[in-house]
Protein backbone atom coordinates (compact mmCIF):
# COMPACT_ATOMS: atom_id res chain seq x y z
CA UNK A 1 0.00 0.00 0.00
CA UNK A 2 1.63 3.34 -0.90
CA UNK A 3 2.48 5.81 1.62
CA UNK A 4 1.05 8.98 0.14
CA UNK A 5 2.16 11.04 3.18
CA UNK A 6 5.93 10.20 3.05
CA UNK A 7 5.98 11.03 -0.86
CA UNK A 8 4.18 14.00 -0.86
CA UNK A 9 6.25 15.63 1.96
CA UNK A 10 9.47 14.33 0.23
CA UNK A 11 8.19 15.12 -3.35
CA UNK A 12 7.31 18.92 -1.87
CA UNK A 13 11.01 19.12 -0.33
CA UNK A 14 12.44 17.70 -3.53
CA UNK A 15 10.38 20.45 -5.60
CA UNK A 16 11.12 23.31 -3.28
CA UNK A 17 15.00 22.87 -3.15
CA UNK A 18 14.94 22.55 -6.87
CA UNK A 19 12.73 25.96 -7.48
CA UNK A 20 15.23 27.80 -4.61
CA UNK A 21 17.76 27.04 -6.39
CA UNK A 22 16.48 28.30 -9.38
CA UNK A 23 15.29 31.39 -7.94
CA UNK A 24 11.82 30.93 -8.53
CA UNK A 25 11.18 32.86 -5.05
CA UNK A 26 13.00 35.81 -5.94
CA UNK A 27 11.02 39.07 -5.23
CA UNK A 28 9.19 39.91 -8.63
CA UNK A 29 6.54 41.98 -10.04
CA UNK A 30 6.29 39.89 -13.65
CA UNK A 31 5.01 36.03 -13.77
CA UNK A 32 6.98 33.64 -14.85
CA UNK A 33 6.40 32.44 -18.71
CA UNK A 34 4.50 29.14 -19.42
CA UNK A 35 7.92 28.05 -20.41
CA UNK A 36 10.19 28.13 -17.06
CA UNK A 37 6.80 26.50 -15.24
CA UNK A 38 7.13 23.78 -17.83
CA UNK A 39 10.41 23.16 -17.73
CA UNK A 40 10.82 23.17 -13.78
CA UNK A 41 7.95 20.68 -13.65
CA UNK A 42 9.99 18.34 -15.72
CA UNK A 43 12.99 19.40 -13.66
CA UNK A 44 11.27 18.43 -10.70
CA UNK A 45 9.97 15.56 -12.04
CA UNK A 46 13.40 13.84 -12.33
CA UNK A 47 14.02 14.83 -8.86
CA UNK A 48 11.41 12.46 -8.21
CA UNK A 49 11.43 8.26 -8.62
CA UNK A 50 9.31 6.27 -11.24
CA UNK A 51 7.55 4.65 -7.97
CA UNK A 52 6.71 8.22 -6.28
CA UNK A 53 5.62 9.37 -9.86
CA UNK A 54 3.12 6.35 -9.93
CA UNK A 55 1.94 6.45 -6.38
CA UNK A 56 1.58 10.56 -6.48
CA UNK A 57 -0.73 9.90 -9.94
CA UNK A 58 -2.71 7.12 -7.97
CA UNK A 59 -3.11 9.88 -5.25
CA UNK A 60 -4.78 12.51 -8.01
CA UNK A 61 -6.86 9.77 -8.87
CA UNK A 62 -8.38 9.19 -5.88
CA UNK A 63 -10.14 12.63 -5.84
CA UNK A 64 -10.79 12.48 -9.34
CA UNK A 65 -14.50 12.45 -9.85
CA UNK A 66 -14.82 10.06 -12.30
CA UNK A 67 -13.17 7.83 -9.30
CA UNK A 68 -13.66 9.40 -6.32
CA UNK A 69 -16.92 7.42 -5.06
CA UNK A 70 -16.34 4.52 -7.31
CA UNK A 71 -15.17 1.13 -5.63
CA UNK A 72 -11.26 0.24 -7.43
CA UNK A 73 -8.40 -1.45 -7.12
CA UNK A 74 -4.93 -1.35 -8.56
CA UNK A 75 -1.73 -3.14 -8.54
CA UNK A 76 1.37 -3.13 -10.52
CA UNK A 77 3.89 -6.31 -9.53
CA UNK A 78 7.50 -7.46 -10.59
CA UNK A 79 7.56 -11.37 -11.05
CA UNK A 80 11.10 -11.23 -10.90
CA UNK A 81 11.28 -10.00 -7.48
CA UNK A 82 7.79 -10.88 -6.30
CA UNK A 83 6.82 -8.05 -4.78
CA UNK A 84 4.22 -5.33 -5.31
CA UNK A 85 6.16 -2.16 -6.68
CA UNK A 86 2.66 -0.39 -6.22
CA UNK A 87 -1.01 -0.70 -5.20
CA UNK A 88 -4.56 0.56 -3.89
CA UNK A 89 -7.44 -1.21 -2.81
CA UNK A 90 -5.16 -4.58 -4.01
CA UNK A 91 -7.64 -6.50 -1.49
CA UNK A 92 -10.86 -5.66 -2.18
CA UNK A 93 -13.21 -8.04 -4.12
CA UNK A 94 -14.01 -6.29 -7.21
CA UNK A 95 -16.67 -7.50 -10.46
CA UNK A 96 -14.07 -8.10 -13.11
CA UNK A 97 -15.90 -7.90 -16.29
CA UNK A 98 -14.17 -10.19 -19.21
CA UNK A 99 -10.99 -10.43 -17.35
CA UNK A 100 -12.71 -13.62 -15.98
CA UNK A 101 -11.69 -14.71 -19.58
CA UNK A 102 -8.19 -15.35 -18.33
CA UNK A 103 -8.94 -18.06 -15.77
CA UNK A 104 -10.91 -19.69 -18.09
CA UNK A 105 -9.16 -19.64 -21.04
CA UNK A 106 -5.79 -20.24 -18.97
CA UNK A 107 -7.33 -23.54 -17.38
CA UNK A 108 -8.51 -24.81 -20.23
CA UNK A 109 -5.05 -24.15 -21.49
CA UNK A 110 -3.33 -25.71 -19.11
CA UNK A 111 -5.58 -29.17 -18.59
CA UNK A 112 -6.37 -29.72 -22.52
CA UNK A 113 -3.01 -28.23 -23.95
CA UNK A 114 -2.59 -26.21 -26.42
CA UNK A 115 -2.89 -28.19 -29.43
CA UNK A 116 -6.50 -29.59 -27.99
CA UNK A 117 -9.03 -29.89 -31.33
CA UNK A 118 -12.63 -30.86 -31.32
CA UNK A 119 -13.56 -33.27 -33.99
CA UNK A 120 -16.82 -33.98 -35.45
CA UNK A 121 -16.89 -37.17 -37.43
CA UNK A 122 -19.32 -38.38 -40.44
CA UNK A 123 -19.29 -42.17 -40.46
CA UNK A 124 -21.83 -44.84 -41.49
CA UNK A 125 -23.09 -48.05 -40.51
CA UNK A 126 -24.68 -50.82 -42.68
CA UNK A 127 -23.03 -52.08 -45.95
CA UNK A 128 -22.40 -50.70 -49.41
CA UNK A 129 -23.64 -52.19 -52.50
CA UNK A 130 -23.45 -51.48 -55.94
CA UNK A 131 -23.08 -47.59 -54.75
CA UNK A 132 -26.13 -48.35 -52.15
CA UNK A 133 -25.63 -47.58 -48.98
CA UNK A 134 -27.93 -50.05 -46.67
CA UNK A 135 -27.43 -48.23 -43.21
CA UNK A 136 -27.46 -44.80 -41.78
CA UNK A 137 -24.91 -41.87 -42.21
CA UNK A 138 -23.96 -40.74 -38.62
CA UNK A 139 -22.56 -37.40 -37.60
CA UNK A 140 -20.76 -37.23 -34.30
CA UNK A 141 -20.08 -34.23 -32.47
CA UNK A 142 -17.80 -33.38 -29.64
CA UNK A 143 -19.09 -29.82 -28.46
CA UNK A 144 -17.15 -27.88 -31.14
CA UNK A 145 -17.81 -24.37 -29.74
CA UNK A 146 -16.57 -22.97 -33.86
CA UNK A 147 -18.40 -25.08 -35.63
CA UNK A 148 -19.51 -23.52 -38.74
CA UNK A 149 -18.92 -19.83 -37.61
CA UNK A 150 -15.65 -19.03 -39.25
CA UNK A 151 -14.39 -17.90 -35.63
CA UNK A 152 -10.41 -18.45 -35.27
CA UNK A 153 -9.95 -20.10 -38.79
CA UNK A 154 -13.07 -22.25 -38.72
CA UNK A 155 -14.81 -23.68 -41.44
CA UNK A 156 -17.95 -22.71 -42.96
CA UNK A 157 -20.92 -24.85 -42.66
CA UNK A 158 -20.83 -24.77 -46.42
CA UNK A 159 -17.10 -25.41 -46.29
CA UNK A 160 -17.76 -28.70 -44.18
CA UNK A 161 -20.86 -29.46 -46.49
CA UNK A 162 -19.03 -29.32 -49.49
CA UNK A 163 -16.17 -31.29 -47.35
CA UNK A 164 -18.36 -34.62 -46.72
CA UNK A 165 -20.06 -34.68 -49.74
CA UNK A 166 -16.48 -35.04 -51.12
CA UNK A 167 -15.72 -37.79 -48.92
CA UNK A 168 -19.13 -39.50 -49.02
CA UNK A 169 -19.04 -39.91 -52.91
CA UNK A 170 -15.10 -40.65 -52.90
CA UNK A 171 -16.76 -43.85 -50.45
CA UNK A 172 -18.70 -44.61 -53.75
CA UNK A 173 -22.27 -43.89 -52.29
CA UNK A 174 -24.86 -42.79 -54.25
CA UNK A 175 -27.63 -43.68 -52.35
CA UNK A 176 -28.83 -43.97 -48.52
CA UNK A 177 -31.32 -46.37 -47.69
CA UNK A 178 -31.51 -44.60 -43.97
CA UNK A 179 -31.34 -41.70 -42.10
CA UNK A 180 -28.75 -39.22 -41.09
CA UNK A 181 -28.16 -39.56 -36.97
CA UNK A 182 -26.66 -37.17 -34.76
CA UNK A 183 -25.05 -38.35 -32.18
CA UNK A 184 -24.98 -35.83 -29.20
CA UNK A 185 -24.49 -37.18 -26.19
CA UNK A 186 -22.20 -34.37 -24.88
CA UNK A 187 -25.03 -32.29 -24.34
CA UNK A 188 -27.86 -34.56 -22.44
CA UNK A 189 -27.77 -32.48 -19.27
CA UNK A 190 -27.72 -28.79 -20.80
CA UNK A 191 -30.95 -28.47 -20.67
CA UNK A 192 -32.05 -28.43 -17.03
CA UNK A 193 -28.79 -26.67 -15.45
CA UNK A 194 -29.50 -23.47 -13.86
CA UNK A 195 -27.90 -20.10 -15.22
CA UNK A 196 -25.55 -18.12 -13.76
CA UNK A 197 -27.11 -15.07 -11.67
CA UNK A 198 -26.92 -11.78 -12.12
CA UNK A 199 -25.83 -12.18 -15.80
CA UNK A 200 -26.16 -9.18 -18.01
CA UNK A 201 -28.48 -10.12 -20.42
CA UNK A 202 -28.44 -6.96 -22.51
CA UNK A 203 -25.14 -5.14 -23.13
CA UNK A 204 -24.29 -3.13 -26.18
CA UNK A 205 -27.78 -3.60 -27.43
CA UNK A 206 -27.32 -7.38 -27.92
CA UNK A 207 -29.18 -9.82 -25.96
CA UNK A 208 -27.02 -13.06 -24.42
CA UNK A 209 -28.13 -15.88 -22.68
CA UNK A 210 -26.28 -19.24 -21.97
CA UNK A 211 -28.32 -22.38 -21.98
CA UNK A 212 -30.30 -23.27 -19.28
CA UNK A 213 -33.38 -22.48 -17.24
CA UNK A 214 -33.86 -19.03 -15.20
CA UNK A 215 -35.65 -21.54 -12.31
CA UNK A 216 -35.61 -19.52 -9.30
CA UNK A 217 -34.40 -15.93 -11.21
CA UNK A 218 -36.98 -13.84 -12.63
CA UNK A 219 -36.27 -13.18 -15.97
CA UNK A 220 -38.02 -9.82 -16.22
CA UNK A 221 -35.77 -8.46 -13.44
CA UNK A 222 -32.51 -9.37 -15.16
CA UNK A 223 -34.12 -6.94 -18.58
CA UNK A 224 -33.99 -10.56 -20.59
CA UNK A 225 -37.21 -10.56 -22.32
CA UNK A 226 -37.66 -8.95 -25.38
CA UNK A 227 -41.42 -7.54 -25.29
CA UNK A 228 -41.95 -7.66 -29.21
CA UNK A 229 -43.82 -10.05 -30.83
CA UNK A 230 -42.88 -13.24 -32.48
CA UNK A 231 -43.94 -12.59 -36.63
CA UNK A 232 -43.51 -16.35 -36.52
CA UNK A 233 -46.56 -17.49 -34.09
CA UNK A 234 -48.48 -15.55 -31.95
CA UNK A 235 -47.68 -18.15 -28.59
CA UNK A 236 -43.62 -17.70 -28.41
CA UNK A 237 -43.05 -14.05 -28.00
CA UNK A 238 -39.68 -14.36 -26.35
CA UNK A 239 -36.55 -14.46 -27.85
CA UNK A 240 -33.14 -14.36 -27.30
CA UNK A 241 -30.03 -13.50 -29.62
CA UNK A 242 -28.18 -16.84 -29.77
CA UNK A 243 -24.25 -16.79 -28.70
CA UNK A 244 -23.43 -19.92 -30.88
CA UNK A 245 -24.62 -18.89 -34.06
CA UNK A 246 -25.73 -15.34 -34.08
CA UNK A 247 -29.17 -15.60 -35.08
CA UNK A 248 -32.50 -15.01 -33.00
CA UNK A 249 -33.90 -18.22 -31.63
CA UNK A 250 -36.86 -19.14 -29.50
CA UNK A 251 -37.40 -20.39 -26.00
CA UNK A 252 -38.20 -23.92 -25.49
CA UNK A 253 -40.38 -22.45 -22.31
CA UNK A 254 -41.40 -19.54 -20.85
CA UNK A 255 -44.30 -19.97 -18.17
CA UNK A 256 -44.34 -16.59 -16.18
CA UNK A 257 -41.41 -17.32 -14.14
CA UNK A 258 -39.18 -18.98 -15.93
CA UNK A 259 -37.70 -19.37 -18.84
CA UNK A 260 -35.94 -22.60 -20.57
CA UNK A 261 -33.70 -22.27 -23.38
CA UNK A 262 -31.27 -25.33 -24.72
CA UNK A 263 -28.25 -25.11 -27.12
CA UNK A 264 -29.01 -24.25 -30.52
CA UNK A 265 -28.04 -27.68 -32.16
CA UNK A 266 -25.60 -26.66 -34.85
CA UNK A 267 -25.01 -30.48 -35.68
CA UNK A 268 -28.65 -30.69 -36.30
CA UNK A 269 -28.04 -27.54 -38.25
CA UNK A 270 -25.22 -29.38 -39.93
CA UNK A 271 -26.85 -32.76 -40.44
CA UNK A 272 -30.25 -30.91 -42.35
CA UNK A 273 -28.15 -29.00 -44.79
CA UNK A 274 -26.17 -32.10 -45.97
CA UNK A 275 -29.03 -33.79 -46.62
CA UNK A 276 -30.44 -30.90 -48.93
CA UNK A 277 -27.36 -30.69 -50.15
CA UNK A 278 -26.92 -34.31 -51.14
CA UNK A 279 -30.65 -34.61 -52.68
CA UNK A 280 -29.91 -31.65 -54.42
CA UNK A 281 -26.86 -32.84 -55.86
CA UNK A 282 -28.54 -35.93 -56.75
CA UNK A 283 -28.09 -38.23 -54.27
CA UNK A 284 -31.25 -39.39 -52.63
CA UNK A 285 -31.66 -40.14 -49.30
CA UNK A 286 -34.64 -42.26 -48.25
CA UNK A 287 -34.55 -41.67 -44.37
CA UNK A 288 -34.73 -38.03 -42.18
CA UNK A 289 -32.64 -36.44 -39.88
CA UNK A 290 -32.59 -38.22 -36.64
CA UNK A 291 -31.09 -37.10 -33.03
CA UNK A 292 -29.75 -39.37 -30.73
CA UNK A 293 -28.47 -38.42 -27.19
CA UNK A 294 -28.32 -42.05 -25.82
CA UNK A 295 -27.73 -45.40 -27.63
CA UNK A 296 -28.19 -48.83 -25.86
CA UNK A 297 -28.02 -50.84 -28.93
CA UNK A 298 -25.52 -48.68 -31.14
CA UNK A 299 -24.60 -49.95 -34.44
CA UNK A 300 -21.33 -50.65 -35.51
CA UNK A 301 -19.84 -47.83 -37.68
CA UNK A 302 -17.03 -46.89 -39.88
CA UNK A 303 -15.25 -43.21 -40.32
CA UNK A 304 -16.03 -41.91 -43.84
CA UNK A 305 -13.84 -38.50 -42.69
CA UNK A 306 -13.95 -35.75 -40.01
CA UNK A 307 -13.93 -32.08 -39.79
CA UNK A 308 -11.23 -30.64 -37.20
CA UNK A 309 -11.88 -27.71 -35.55
CA UNK A 310 -8.81 -24.99 -34.91
CA UNK A 311 -6.46 -25.72 -32.04
CA UNK A 312 -7.44 -24.06 -28.34
CA UNK A 313 -4.71 -22.03 -28.81
CA UNK A 314 -6.66 -20.41 -32.01
CA UNK A 315 -9.61 -20.66 -30.39
CA UNK A 316 -8.29 -18.84 -27.16
CA UNK A 317 -6.56 -16.19 -29.44
CA UNK A 318 -10.18 -15.42 -31.00
CA UNK A 319 -11.85 -15.28 -27.55
CA UNK A 320 -9.48 -13.03 -25.64
CA UNK A 321 -9.16 -10.48 -28.58
CA UNK A 322 -12.08 -9.86 -29.50
CA UNK A 323 -13.94 -10.87 -25.70
CA UNK A 324 -15.96 -13.52 -27.08
CA UNK A 325 -18.69 -14.80 -24.42
CA UNK A 326 -20.41 -17.33 -26.58
CA UNK A 327 -16.22 -19.18 -27.28
CA UNK A 328 -15.69 -18.56 -23.37
CA UNK A 329 -18.77 -20.04 -22.11
CA UNK A 330 -18.33 -23.21 -24.21
CA UNK A 331 -14.64 -23.37 -23.29
CA UNK A 332 -16.10 -23.84 -19.56
CA UNK A 333 -17.94 -26.53 -20.25
CA UNK A 334 -15.56 -28.18 -22.17
CA UNK A 335 -13.01 -28.13 -19.91
CA UNK A 336 -15.82 -30.20 -17.58
CA UNK A 337 -16.79 -32.49 -19.85
CA UNK A 338 -13.26 -33.28 -20.33
CA UNK A 339 -12.15 -34.06 -16.62
CA UNK A 340 -15.41 -34.95 -14.94
CA UNK A 341 -17.70 -36.02 -17.78
CA UNK A 342 -20.53 -33.57 -17.53
CA UNK A 343 -20.69 -30.57 -19.89
CA UNK A 344 -22.59 -28.42 -17.05
CA UNK A 345 -21.37 -24.80 -15.76
CA UNK A 346 -21.59 -26.37 -12.45
CA UNK A 347 -18.75 -28.93 -13.69
CA UNK A 348 -16.51 -26.20 -15.51
CA UNK A 349 -16.93 -24.03 -12.25
CA UNK A 350 -15.39 -27.07 -10.42
CA UNK A 351 -12.75 -28.11 -12.89
CA UNK A 352 -11.62 -24.49 -13.08
CA UNK A 353 -11.97 -23.70 -8.80
CA UNK A 354 -9.63 -26.58 -8.10
CA UNK A 355 -7.19 -25.47 -11.01
CA UNK A 356 -6.66 -22.60 -9.29
CA UNK A 357 -6.55 -23.92 -6.43
CA UNK A 358 -3.80 -26.16 -7.43
CA UNK A 359 -1.38 -23.36 -8.56
CA UNK A 360 -1.57 -21.36 -5.54
CA UNK A 361 -4.45 -19.26 -6.55
CA UNK A 362 -5.26 -17.04 -3.54
CA UNK A 363 -9.39 -17.83 -3.61
CA UNK A 364 -10.58 -15.92 -0.44
CA UNK A 365 -11.57 -13.26 -2.24
CA UNK A 366 -12.93 -15.00 -5.54
CA UNK A 367 -16.29 -15.83 -6.88
CA UNK A 368 -15.76 -17.43 -10.37
CA UNK A 369 -19.36 -17.58 -11.09
CA UNK A 370 -18.81 -18.11 -15.18
CA UNK A 371 -16.60 -18.71 -17.82
CA UNK A 372 -17.65 -14.93 -19.81
CA UNK A 373 -17.61 -12.69 -17.21
CA UNK A 374 -21.02 -11.46 -17.89
CA UNK A 375 -22.46 -12.41 -14.59
CA UNK A 376 -22.49 -9.48 -11.72
CA UNK A 377 -21.89 -12.45 -9.15
CA UNK A 378 -17.94 -12.76 -10.67
CA UNK A 379 -15.31 -10.94 -8.01
CA UNK A 380 -11.96 -11.06 -7.63
CA UNK A 381 -8.58 -9.33 -5.98
CA UNK A 382 -6.29 -7.24 -7.86
CA UNK A 383 -3.21 -9.31 -5.77
CA UNK A 384 -4.57 -12.33 -6.92
CA UNK A 385 -5.11 -11.70 -10.33
CA UNK A 386 -1.25 -10.05 -10.72
CA UNK A 387 -0.04 -13.08 -8.94
CA UNK A 388 -1.65 -15.60 -10.92
CA UNK A 389 -0.11 -13.98 -14.14
CA UNK A 390 2.77 -13.60 -12.32
CA UNK A 391 3.20 -17.58 -11.51
CA UNK A 392 1.74 -18.72 -15.18
CA UNK A 393 4.94 -16.96 -17.05
CA UNK A 394 6.81 -19.97 -15.82
CA UNK A 395 4.40 -22.43 -17.73
CA UNK A 396 5.39 -23.57 -21.30
CA UNK A 397 2.32 -22.15 -23.10
CA UNK A 398 3.05 -18.60 -21.39
CA UNK A 399 4.39 -17.43 -25.04
CA UNK A 400 1.24 -18.21 -26.73
CA UNK A 401 -1.45 -17.36 -23.44
CA UNK A 402 0.54 -13.82 -23.44
CA UNK A 403 0.20 -13.49 -27.55
CA UNK A 404 -3.87 -14.07 -27.46
CA UNK A 405 -3.59 -11.19 -25.01
CA UNK A 406 -4.48 -7.66 -26.99
CA UNK A 407 -1.96 -5.06 -27.94
CA UNK A 408 -2.48 -1.83 -26.71
CA UNK A 409 -3.17 0.64 -29.45
CA UNK A 410 -2.72 -2.26 -32.14
CA UNK A 411 -4.89 -5.43 -31.71
CA UNK A 412 -8.69 -6.34 -30.31
CA UNK A 413 -9.98 -4.87 -27.84
CA UNK A 414 -7.14 -2.44 -26.60
CA UNK A 415 -6.63 -1.32 -30.24
CA UNK A 416 -8.10 2.04 -29.11
CA UNK A 417 -6.51 2.34 -25.91
CA UNK A 418 -2.99 3.64 -25.38
CA UNK A 419 -2.96 4.77 -28.99
CA UNK A 420 -0.17 7.13 -27.92
CA UNK A 421 1.93 6.66 -24.79
CA UNK A 422 1.65 2.37 -24.15
CA UNK A 423 1.27 1.70 -27.62
CA UNK A 424 2.50 -1.93 -28.47
CA UNK A 425 3.49 -2.03 -24.65
CA UNK A 426 0.19 -3.34 -22.98
CA UNK A 427 -0.76 -6.44 -23.13
CA UNK A 428 -4.15 -7.11 -21.28
CA UNK A 429 -7.82 -8.32 -21.50
CA UNK A 430 -10.34 -5.98 -20.79
CA UNK A 431 -13.44 -6.01 -19.53
CA UNK A 432 -16.68 -4.09 -19.52
CA UNK A 433 -20.24 -3.69 -17.88
CA UNK A 434 -22.27 -1.34 -17.00
CA UNK A 435 -20.16 1.20 -15.02
CA UNK A 436 -17.52 -1.42 -14.64
CA UNK A 437 -14.66 -1.09 -16.60
CA UNK A 438 -11.44 -3.32 -15.87
CA UNK A 439 -7.93 -3.96 -17.26
CA UNK A 440 -5.32 -6.94 -16.43
CA UNK A 441 -2.57 -8.53 -18.20
CA UNK A 442 1.54 -7.49 -18.99
CA UNK A 443 3.39 -4.34 -19.44
CA UNK A 444 6.96 -3.72 -21.15
CA UNK A 445 8.40 -0.76 -19.44
CA UNK A 446 10.80 1.67 -21.23
CA UNK A 447 13.88 0.04 -19.59
CA UNK A 448 12.69 -3.42 -20.75
CA UNK A 449 11.08 -5.09 -18.03
CA UNK A 450 7.76 -7.16 -18.18
CA UNK A 451 5.70 -6.14 -15.40
CA UNK A 452 2.23 -7.66 -14.17
CA UNK A 453 -0.91 -5.33 -13.32
CA UNK A 454 -4.87 -5.22 -13.12
CA UNK A 455 -6.75 -2.48 -12.67
CA UNK A 456 -10.25 -2.98 -11.50
CA UNK A 457 -12.76 0.07 -11.65
CA UNK A 458 -16.59 -0.50 -10.36
CA UNK A 459 -19.08 2.13 -9.86
CA UNK A 460 -17.30 5.32 -11.81
CA UNK A 461 -18.98 8.34 -12.90
CA UNK A 462 -19.07 9.44 -16.17
CA UNK A 463 -18.93 7.92 -19.44
CA UNK A 464 -16.83 4.88 -20.40
CA UNK A 465 -14.49 7.36 -22.20
CA UNK A 466 -13.49 9.38 -19.11
CA UNK A 467 -12.40 6.05 -16.79
CA UNK A 468 -10.31 4.51 -20.29
CA UNK A 469 -8.65 7.91 -20.28
CA UNK A 470 -8.49 7.45 -16.46
CA UNK A 471 -6.91 3.99 -17.04
CA UNK A 472 -4.51 5.08 -19.56
CA UNK A 473 -3.31 7.80 -17.16
CA UNK A 474 -2.71 5.83 -13.74
CA UNK A 475 -0.86 2.99 -16.00
CA UNK A 476 1.55 5.82 -17.82
CA UNK A 477 3.77 6.51 -15.09
CA UNK A 478 4.18 2.70 -14.62
CA UNK A 479 5.90 2.31 -17.72
CA UNK A 480 8.81 4.12 -16.66
CA UNK A 481 9.21 1.44 -13.54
Amino acid sequence: MINIKKILVSSAIAVSAFAFGQGTFASTNYPQSYENQNSSKESAEKLLSAKELVDIKLNSMMNDPVLRNANWGFVVYDPKTKKVISSYNENASLIPASTTKLLTTETAMNLLGENFKWITQLEYSGTIEDGVLNGNLYIVGSGDPSLGTSKAGASSYSSIISDFKAAITDKGIKRVNGDIIIQTGVFKANKSQLLPESVVWLENGNYYLPVGTTHEINPQNEKLIAKKSNPFSENKNYYYISPYIGQMVYADKFDGGNLTTKLPDAPAYLANNLRASLIKSGLPIVGKVVTRTTDPNPEKREVITAYQSPTLAEIIMYTNQHSDNALAEATLRMVGFQKLGDQTLEAGRRVVNEHLKSVGFDTEGLNYYDGSGLSRSNVVTPIAQVKFLANLMNEKYYKTFQESLPIGGQTGTLKRMFYDTGNGQIFAKTGTLNKVKTLAGYMKTNSGKTLVFSLLINNYAGSVDQVKSRMEQILEPTLNL
